[in-house]
């Protein structure tokens, strides 16, 4: 066997040309008239109709058009009683030690405290915002909000 005896082991077939007059005729397989007959025939997705249709804010899901400010921690006062001994200065550096509040992000946080609870030690506050309730309760106890 030599170099020009070499054959494919399938026949070489041509590609057929479509619209160029032969065996296809007319409309050569392309359907009638319009958009879809003209050679380099490009639609857009029909998904992209939909897309245009809905909301601007699309993707946030549903009433979440609200602020985006991280509020304070809250913090009972039955819980600090649990957790604190009298005289201990509570902010919220404490706070995370003890556990009742976690870091933002690294962080210290901004803490409330709130009233539920009551308090029979003294504690003395600092960095915290203080609910109304808490401020008499902490205030009878003899405690100081700084």
């Amino acid at each position: 066997m030599q170099l020009h005896q070499i054959q494919p082991k399938t026949p070489q077939k041509k590609a057929r040309y479509v619209g160029r007059g032969g065996k296809r005729g007319k409309t050569a397989g392309r359907g009638t008239k319009g958009q879809k007959a003209r050679a380099g025939a490009k639609f857009r997705p029909e998904i992209r109709d939909f897309i245009k249709r809905l909301p601007k804010l699309r993707g946030r899901g549903k009433n979440s058009n609200k602020g985006f400010k991280i509020g304070p921690k809250v913090v009972n006062l039955n819980d600090i009683e649990a957790m604190f001994k009298a005289g201990d200065v509570v902010n919220p550096k404490s706070l995370v030690l003890a556990g009742l509040v976690k870091r933002d992000a690294g962080e210290l946080p901004r803490v409330k405290i709130l009233g539920t609870g009551e308090v029979s030690k003294k504690f003395s506050f600092e960095d915290c915002v203080v609910s109304e309730s808490a401020k008499e309760k902490i205030t009878k106890a003899g405690g100081t909000i700084k």
